[in-house]
């Protein structure tokens, strides 16, 4: 897996592969993502800040995630373990459908939290969907603690973090 910053010209192809991934969420039961959240012009702030990365294996993207030290005002409900260190938060990790179950979200987590510590963070903040079970084995796998939650338009999402 090749991981890069994303570039416009990258913009289409994320956005195709998010709204695949709403598709087989649904499929899945998994109401996490819509039309409204993650939407294109979001994409492409998150490319414009020069915060979004893409991983590429053959030629085409297989996952996308931000990293950033932006998080929302709900993340003051997590009891963090480390609240005076720096850290970095994942947002919108994706892996496109075509390249799932193939341990892609593990071996991108693992790149993101040296691609962290190298850059000087301390721990990774982040949150994940109650109602996803994916993302929370992967999480709980990866040494994810739950600090709290927070409540968005989709639901009850987990505030997670990592000492590295």
């Amino acid at each position: 897996m090749n991981y890069s910053k994303a570039n416009i010209n990258n913009l289409e192809e994320i956005y195709s592969l998010y709204q695949n991934a709403i598709i087989a969420m649904e499929k899945d039961n998994i109401h996490q993502w819509d039309e409204i959240y993650p939407d294109k012009d979001i994409l492409k702030e998150d490319i414009t800040k020069n915060k979004m990365y893409i991983g590429k294996t053959d030629n085409k993207i297989a996952v996308c995630f931000v990293l950033s030290e932006e998080c929302d005002e709900e993340y003051k409900n997590g009891c963090w373990k480390y609240p005076d260190s720096r850290f970095n938060v994942i947002h919108r990790l994706c892996v496109n459908p075509l390249f799932q179950n193939q341990g892609i979200a593990a071996k991108t987590l693992e790149y993101i939290e040296n691609l962290s510590k190298s850059e000087g963070y301390d721990s990774i903040r982040l949150d994940c969907f109650t109602q996803n079970p994916y993302s929370i084995k992967l999480y709980d796998k990866a040494g994810y603690s739950i600090t709290g939650y927070a409540d968005w338009r989709k639901g009850r999402f987990e505030l997670r973090e990592k000492k590295l």
